[in-house]
């Protein structure tokens, strides 16, 4: 059952639906916890389980599916769901990280790159591929996150993936910024595409801003932000089974 900010009534235990619109600069854990913690406050639950369904970096936002109680066990069919996102590359600059979580490391020269020239490698991204994912990332590297080793500064072997990306379209250019739909499966990120796209125009590029706007067939224009989330839960009763 998806939750929806006209309900009166909402079974959590059996099993909710939430699509949160993820603040930046917050984990997918902390969207998870301070869930888990409204609710518990909010409705007395001693014990709820809560799981999102795909992570978004901190410096993302947008779509961010939540689950409760027995929904949880649905987190890896919906998590599955081809995802669209909304990216904004800076082309001629790059980071360890592929976005703005790490300092600019280089520049490179951006002579000859004209909107045209964009729009047509963004193209050549399009169909199925493997992708090597960032150091920067939750990858499982030798039983630990790859980010942990990353930061300590460790060199990390990533092995690629194979991901389908069904669109990559630019949808604005303000040289050196540059605003790329992109529908993809998971498992495909985005700061990568940031990195390969540089690379594919002898510069270099990374990735300046990410929005997650779809997965599956739940769309960010049905999710409501925490604020929003707190404040309707509390005209809201629950069907509690404690």
């Amino acid at each position: 059952m998806i939750f929806a900010p006209d309900k009166k009534q909402c079974d959590f235990e059996a099993g909710q639906i939430i699509l949160i619109d993820k603040p930046l600069k917050w984990t997918s854990f902390d969207v998870v916890n301070k869930v888990r913690y409204l609710l518990r406050n909010q409705f007395g639950y001693k014990k709820i389980k809560v799981g999102h369904c795909g992570t978004l970096d901190p410096l993302a936002t947008g779509l961010l599916i939540i689950c409760t109680g027995k929904f949880t066990k649905r987190i890896e069919e919906l998590q599955a769901g081809t995802k669209e996102y909304v990216g904004t590359f800076m082309i001629g600059e790059t980071t360890p990280s592929y976005d703005r979580e790490t300092e600019v490391d280089n520049t490179y020269p951006t002579d000859g790159i004209t909107e045209e020239k964009v729009r047509s490698v963004l193209k050549t991204f399009e169909g199925e591929q493997e992708q090597i994912p960032p150091v920067f990332s939750a990858k499982m590297v030798d039983g630990q996150r790859a980010y942990i080793a990353a930061r300590k500064g460790k060199e990390v072997e990533m092995k690629p993936a194979k991901i389908n990306i069904e669109k990559c379209e630019l949808i604005s250019y303000d040289f050196p910024l540059a605003t790329v739909r992109i529908r993809c499966s998971k498992g495909t990120y985005i700061r990568a595409i940031a990195r390969d796209l540089g690379q594919r125009l002898n510069s270099g590029a990374y990735l300046h801003d990410l929005r997650r706007t779809i997965i599956g067939e739940f769309s960010l224009n049905n999710a409501v932000d925490i604020l929003e989330f707190e404040k309707i839960i509390k005209n809201c009763e629950p069907i509690a089974k404690n």
